[in-house]
């Protein structure tokens, strides 16, 4: 009786060894340079006397401040910091919203039947290098400008959010609707349908989740930004972290340190739980 045959034997290397090694090779090659640009060294975090200046700077944030008048200020500016961050964006949405049906391709009548007419084509081209020059302005930027134009304050800080993250909301969400399902809103312009309408009742329904899911993530990130734009003078809890570390407050910088973190965990619970809602 024969034999039952010998199972394959395991190859002795990983066959897509050579391949790693060579990519990982080249991966190193192509940073190397940037590397040495910056002046990337992280062995200075462990020299001795970066240990030492290390341990008494962390060492000057205790205890943390916890007295009732500046708790009772983080409290304000936090939801000052809030309110920054919701304002900006409903004035980013009232750039984007306008400069996306203005943009998208699939709104235009005149691409129906061909290439589109000249003026349609020219006026979405202006609007979306509108938009490009509005999010490639940092709202860091736009923040120093308006603390000039009308002072230090939360004002800078809600019209900066609003115009870089109109650029953002507008780009991503001509491309949401250019890549999704098109032919019900292309039928609604075939027949006599306004753009409005190709909108609201073709391309609308299909998107909204996607749309208001990415919103959501904006709104989380420009809670974040407008803490960072305190530090140029926009107000909120940022404004408030910088005075104290010019200061050497140590343990006010570490009370709102924490009251940050918690604040943009509750927000990225919160945008999780209404995409999660959006499904």
């Amino acid at each position: 009786m024969a034999s039952a045959a010998a199972p394959p034997r395991p190859p002795d290397r990983d066959p897509a060894w050579w391949g790693r090694v060579f990519w990982s090779g080249a991966a190193l090659v192509l940073c190397w340079p940037l590397l040495v640009a910056t002046e990337f060294r992280p062995w200075m975090l462990f020299d001795a006397r970066s240990l030492q200046v290390t341990g008494q700077f962390l060492a000057s944030f205790l205890p943390p401040a916890h007295s009732a008048e500046f708790l009772g200020m983080v409290a304000r500016e936090t939801w000052r910091t809030v309110a920054m961050a919701t304002a900006g964006l409903t004035l980013a949405l009232l750039v984007a919203v306008p400069a996306t049906l203005l943009s998208t391709r699939v709104l235009s009548i005149s691409a129906l039947a061909g290439p589109m007419a000249r003026g349609p084509f020219w006026l979405r081209q202006a609007v979306r290098w509108a938009l490009i020059v509005l999010r490639s302005v940092p709202e860091l930027v736009w923040a120093l400008v308006f603390v000039r134009v009308v002072g230090l304050g939360p004002t800078a800080g809600v019209l900066a959010i609003a115009l870089t993250y109109g650029g953002m909301l507008g780009k991503v969400y001509g491309e949401i609707l250019e890549s999704g399902e098109t032919h019900a809103a292309q039928t609604l312009l075939r027949n006599g349908s306004s753009r409005l309408q190709a909108f609201f009742f073709g391309l609308l329904p299909q998107n909204a989740a996607e749309l208001t899911s990415y919103t959501v993530y904006r709104w989380e990130c420009a809670i974040r930004s407008s803490v960072v734009l305190g530090f140029v003078g926009a107000g909120g809890l940022g404004q408030q972290l910088d005075s104290s570390m010019k200061m050497f407050a140590g343990g006010e910088v570490l009370s709102m340190l924490v009251v940050f973190v918690a604040l943009v965990a509750l927000a990225d619970r919160a945008s999780a739980a209404l995409r999660r809602a959006l499904g």
